[in-house]
């Protein structure tokens, strides 16, 4: 049978590529994101596209509907967590970094531990979130993005620890993006600039050799050896 995979966050971007890659690698592929009628356009033209529901990250029913999600579906193999916001925030208003904590680190814990649940009742699975080479370093005109990511980054390396601990099939994967070309990308002079194609090929090169950490493009790896070594 051919494995499934969840990827929350598909409807554009890092998350639609993905989508498309394990599409044609022989994934069947169950969506959700908050615009429910990108994902049905999507699925009209790709019929390993088996599932998809209207989901918004931020909102308390995340939950709900993925447990809907996996119960419909019976078997899921793979988890995705592709959803995700920033906002350069130069004033330090308090709107964006509520937003962006409210998506990025109460909405991914949500489904990060939905997901890490159902493949312990399932005895098997894994598990992959989008965080990204800021949460290495904090920057001034972001501040809760930069923490967003590197609570991400730090709850999926506890649960891979508690994977670990249970001797479970069940592996956990860190994605850290560079610059990639989508709408999340805000930064005035980008460099190693990857397209949303390659940085999902590359992640899906990584999910089949059962990657712990992968850096988007590869050559930000450089990036952040520098960045966890260099002083403030």
């Amino acid at each position: 049978m051919s494995p499934t995979a969840v990827i929350i966050g598909s409807s554009s971007g890092i998350g639609l590529e993905l989508a498309k890659v394990l599409s044609a690698r022989g994934y069947r592929v169950a969506l959700a994101a908050r615009r429910l009628g990108l994902l049905e356009e999507h699925a009209s033209t790709d019929p390993n596209v088996i599932l998809t529901k209207r989901l918004d990250l931020s909102q308390p029913d995340a939950v709900k509907i993925f447990a809907a999600m996996a119960g419909e579906l019976g078997r899921v193999d793979l988890v995705i967590i592709s959803s995700g916001t920033g906002h350069l925030n130069p004033d330090l208003d308090w709107s964006p970094e509520e937003k962006t904590i409210a998506t990025n680190v109460a909405g991914f814990a949500r489904i990060a531990c939905a997901a890490m649940k159902h493949f312990e009742m399932q005895g098997r699975g894994h598990l992959v979130g989008i965080s990204s080479i800021a949460a290495l370093r904090g920057a001034g005109e972001a501040p809760a993005y930069g923490a967003s990511k590197a609570f991400i980054s730090r709850y999926l390396q506890s649960l891979h620890f508690r994977a670990k601990k249970s001797g479970l099939p069940i592996r956990v994967m860190d994605v850290r993006p560079g610059f990639v070309d989508t709408a999340m990308m805000k930064a005035d002079k980008p460099f190693w600039v990857a397209s949303p194609r390659k940085a999902a090929e590359q992640i899906a090169a990584a999910i089949a050799k059962g990657k712990r950490i992968v850096y988007v493009s590869r050559r930000w790896s450089i990036i952040g050896h520098l960045l966890r070594h260099l002083p403030e």
